[in-house]
């Protein structure tokens, strides 16, 4: 799971200009509040179309940026269209704000002040539809991606009741920064072909290749190859850094092991030989594509398993057949994992599935996306007694492992609203809109609830259903092929306290697979009690590894040459 939430919208289209500000308000006339960027045609061809964003900072920002956060400084965004060089963008009270308010809001002091621009580049898509969104993809925060614009932190007075106007430079520009290749991890970068096509804009699919011990060195092996559905470039967590064992105490409560104790374990002798590949998929709305296809991000399920797959078990020798093709993820990745599974029953042997976003939408974290009526509060719990009629409450969205909330349905959404305009905040809401929802009117992926009110579209819901994003729902619609295909291949994992409450929608998938294929059907739930949270495992990567290695080798077709890789 990845996010970005709080202010109410009451977005105001602000003015992009030449610099004429109208405030026409009855009485005296306020005091304008504005930020004023522009940028050098140096550093960006032709006009600026993209999503402006200011940072206001209390304290000195370590490094050339500050960090946007939920518990971080105020910041502020409104939309750039067509920004020609040397002129100026304005950004003014009725930009989007969060946490507080609005720019009106901000106490008088001084600031650290920072501009940056997430560029949206033009896509003429398959589907007819022209959208601006984020192009220059990398598997990272929408804020640092390549070709964004920012200016340099400036120490600045700020006294919204008298009045401001700041003018910044946008004159950095961010960059690509690639991995190397080392001698266990090989770094992949294909062109998509599907996706391109699709996008009508250059799409790529990446991966991170963990070689198994002897390698080089058994030029005719073959190997099983796990794919991970994960946000890390090291598969595994894999180091060679004796340093990495400081991370022991971070990755204690959740079960795993520092990346050191994963490359010995890799190493030794009697470890099973296999390729470990995490994969890196972006989509323009979202970081993550899920692994499937979408209304909104396109054919990425096709375009992973007809491309990205065939090609890496080509080049690095994996084995090449279902039974040898496992798949494994957390949070996001779980429900890829899991999506990967179901969707492609006939070219996987097995799926571990950790701690999983939304895999039914009773549990869309704590809402029920079909029966609620909106996604921001709930009605006090039937029988508690009430002297109002209709009391509703906050709902959270995020949670400590002791139950206490420490971040809210709202709050998130006001977080994303600052980020992007029309789904495009890069924030866990919209990217679930961006993979799940058909387009909207605007041509751009319709909100399961709006984002300024919370209010549930379950028209928008029941196409969530429709078209397989309920995976329980999936799996029971279709378990009359389903399930003499999955049997002995659903592992799913799942701390009792989820950070998240994604725990919920798995006690709801179990329920289901009983209730559909019966309680001896042999699929496997784990769950972490008491107290596990979010990206709890059962076992270390090491072990997890083992698992997987023992399944491929026991669903071996007869006459299959196992030795090659438990060389």
């Amino acid at each position: 799971m990845r996010f970005a939430g709080l202010k109410r919208w009451g977005l105001k289209r602000w003015a992009l200009a030449f610099g004429i500000l109208l405030a026409g308000v009855a009485g005296a006339a306020q005091a304008a509040d504005r930020f004023e960027v522009t940028f050098a045609p140096a550093l960006h061809q032709g006009p600026l179309t993209g999503r402006l964003v200011v940072l206001v900072s209390p304290t000195q920002p370590k490094g050339d940026h500050i960090r946007p956060g939920f518990y971080g400084p105020p910041m502020f965004g409104a939309d750039l269209e067509a920004l020609k060089p040397g002129q100026a963008g304005v950004l003014d009270d009725s930009a989007k704000a969060y946490p507080l308010d609005n720019l009106k809001a901000l106490p008088a002091g001084d600031y650290w002040v920072q501009a940056l621009v997430i560029t949206y580049g033009e896509a003429h898509r398959a589907d007819g539809r022209t959208v601006w969104a984020p192009l220059n993809l990398e598997r990272t925060d929408l804020t640092v991606l390549p070709g964004n614009l920012y200016s340099a932190p400036v120490k600045v007075r700020l006294d919204p009741a008298q009045g401001f106007d700041v003018k910044l430079s946008l004159d950095h520009v961010e960059t690509a920064h690639p991995l190397p290749d080392t001698e266990w991890i090989k770094r992949v970068r294909i062109k998509s072909k599907i996706l391109s096509d699709w996008w009508g804009a250059p799409m790529y699919l990446s991966a991170n290749v963990l070689l198994p011990k002897g390698w080089a060195e058994h030029p005719n092996a073959r190997y099983p190859v796990a794919l991970l559905q994960s946000f890390d470039p090291q598969p595994f967590y894999f180091s060679t850094d004796p340093a990495t064992m400081k991370q022991a105490e971070s990755l204690k409560a959740g079960g795993l092991k520092p990346g050191y104790d994963v490359y010995q374990s890799w190493i030794s002798d009697g470890f099973p030989r296999m390729l470990a590949i995490s994969i890196e998929q972006p989509c323009p709305f979202f970081l993550e594509a899920y692994s499937t296809d979408s209304a909104n991000c396109g054919p990425f399920g096709e375009a992973i398993t007809k491309e990205l797959i065939p090609y890496l078990e080509a080049k690095y020798r994996g084995i090449g057949k279902p039974y040898a093709r496992v798949v494994e993820g957390a949070s996001t990745g779980g429900w890829e994992a899991l999506n990967l599974q179901l969707k492609y029953p006939d070219e996987f042997g097995g799926a571990w599935v950790f701690n999983p976003d939304p895999i039914d939408l009773h549990h869309d974290q704590l809402v029920d996306a079909y029966k609620d009526d909106n996604a921001f509060t709930m009605s006090v719990a039937p029988g508690i007694e009430s002297t109002q009629a209709n009391v509703t409450v906050e709902r959270s969205m995020r949670r400590t492992v002791e139950g206490q909330s420490n971040l809210s349905m709202r709050e998130l959404s006001r977080w994303e609203d600052v980020l992007g305009s029309h789904g495009r905040s890069g924030g866990q809401f919209e990217g679930w809109n961006a993979v799940h929802s058909p387009v909207g009117p605007d041509g751009y992926p319709a909100p399961l609830f709006d984002i300024e009110t919370g209010k549930i579209d379950h028209a928008v819901a029941e196409a969530w259903r429709a078209n397989g994003s309920d995976l329980s729902d999936y799996a029971r619609r279709n378990w009359a092929t389903l399930g003499p295909k999955l049997r002995g291949k659903l592992n799913i994992i799942s701390g009792d306290m989820d950070n998240f409450y994604l725990n919920l929608a798995v006690y709801d998938f179990e329920d289901m697979l009983k209730a559909t294929a019966g309680p001896d059907y042999p699929a496997r739930f784990v769950y972490g009690r008491p107290k596990k949270g979010h990206g709890w495992h059962h076992k270390d990567w090491a072990g997890v590894a083992e698992e997987m290695a023992a399944q491929v080798k026991a669903n071996a077709p007869a006459g299959e040459d196992t030795k090659q890789w438990n060389y």
